[in-house]
Parts: structure tokens; C-alpha cells; sequence
């Protein structure tokens, strides 16, 4: 299989921080697939909470932030790797504070839901 443009810039980096760099990319995946579960579950599951439609829109919303969260997972790796081999810094992601964000705001959805429904 013929390699990528961008493998071919710079030097090769230590392999431990390749493999570093492809650990944090796998666990961005299961944070996605973890958002996914928790949307799926929410639809199917949370019966009992809430305005049907929030609930909904909730699970939906996870879902999308799921899928951009994989496809910017390879953005960043690949960043990485490409800083890492032509020697420049780790470039700064906005995805860190985004995600926390939207954890946040889906727990306190999720939090009010709850409390209404009770």
C-alpha cells in the first residue's frame, strides 16, 4: 500500500510517540462511540424522562457530536503526526474545551430532565 503525501515529509518520529499519538486517536474513538451508546441508550431507554421530543433532540445531538468526534479524531492525529515529523510544536485543538462543553450541557439536560419528570 503506497503511503500518504504527508508520511513522506520530514523524518520518521520515535516510534513511541507514533504509537502515543495512534493511542490518543483510539481513545477519542471510544469517547465518540461512547457519546453514540449514550444517545442510543437515551433513545431507547429513556421512557420516563422528560418531553419525549427533548429527549429526542438530546439523542440526536449526541449522536452528531459523536460522528464529528471520530472524524476530527483523525484530523488531529494526523496533525500530530505531521508536526512530529518535521519537527514544529502539537498543534492546538479546540475539540478538548468543545467536548467538555458539550458533556456539560448534555448532563445538565439530562439533570433537568430528571428533576421535571419526577
Amino acid at each position: 500500500m503506497r503511503r500518504p503525501k504527508w508520511q513522506e515529509q520530514g523524518e520518521d518520529p520515535d516510534y513511541r510517540f507514533t504509537l502515543a499519538n495512534e493511542r490518543t486517536f483510539l481513545a477519542w474513538i471510544r469517547t465518540a462511540l461512547a457519546l453514540l451508546a449514550g444517545g442510543v441508550l437515551l433513545f431507547e431507554f429513556a421512557q420516563q424522562i422528560g418531553p419525549r421530543v427533548v429527549v429526542l433532540i438530546l439523542a440526536i445531538g449526541l449522536a452528531i457530536v459523536a460522528a464529528l468526534l471520530g472524524g476530527l479524531s483523525y484530523v488531529r492525529w494526523r496533525s500530530n503526526e505531521v508536526a512530529m515529523r518535521t519537527g514544529r510544536p502539537l498543534p492546538h485543538s479546540l475539540v478538548i474545551p468543545l467536548l467538555s462543553a458539550v458533556a456539560l450541557l448534555a448532563a445538565a439536560v439530562i439533570a433537568v430532565l430528571i428533576l421535571v419528570s419526577r
